[in-house]
């Protein structure tokens, strides 16, 4: 199993950015992460995505070798967090696991969705900025349906955007409290 310093994680978030051509730097993008379980679907995706017009950033894994999932989703967190990536996409064995380590790194929300309604939810009600899945929970077919909802829905605005704001100011205070 692959384990990966912080270092080496800020060397890939600097690789993955440097692909990033300035043509493409205007189009909504997305980073996309997953440990081995998440592999297939993943690569699945991206193509999936660059056909809907999205600029895809891969932050790993690159094969089925197995990893350890919160270091691709910190990458992916990373780059959603500085403004690199308007969105991100993190998938792992069950979803759980990489939305946990993503909710982590400050001005994240991440959401583990398991169906268009819990996608819908966590884009109107809670203004996610990733959206994890679990490979082994949903299929192929369903990532796509749920990755397409998710992306479709904008954030709420009135009650929800209060809420997704009390949400933030707990991250705010926690970090002062520090």
């Amino acid at each position: 199993m692959t384990h990966l310093s912080e270092a080496t994680i800020n060397q890939i978030v600097r690789q993955v950015l440097e692909k990033l051509a300035p043509a493409t730097a205007t189009a909504e993008t997305i980073a996309i992460g997953a440990d081995h379980g998440g592999f297939e679907m993943k690569e699945s995706l991206k193509p999936f995505l660059a056909a809907q017009g999205y600029t895809v950033l891969d932050c790993g894994t690159h094969s089925r070798d197995s990893v350890d999932y919160p270091d691709q989703a910190y990458a992916v967190a990373k780059l959603v967090a500085n403004g690199s990536a308007t969105y991100g996409i993190i998938i792992d064995g069950a979803g759980i696991g990489s939305c946990m380590a993503a909710n982590k790194v400050p001005g994240i929300r991440a959401a583990m969705c398991y169906n268009e309604a819990t996608a819908r939810n966590s884009r109107e009600h809670n203004h996610a900025n990733v959206l994890t899945l679990g490979a082994g929970m949903i299929d192929q077919p369903a990532s796509e349906r749920i990755v397409s909802t998710w992306l479709a829905t904008p954030v709420g605005e009135g009650r929800h955007a209060r809420r997704a704001q009390k949400i933030m100011a707990i991250e705010k205070r926690y970090l002062r409290e520090k």
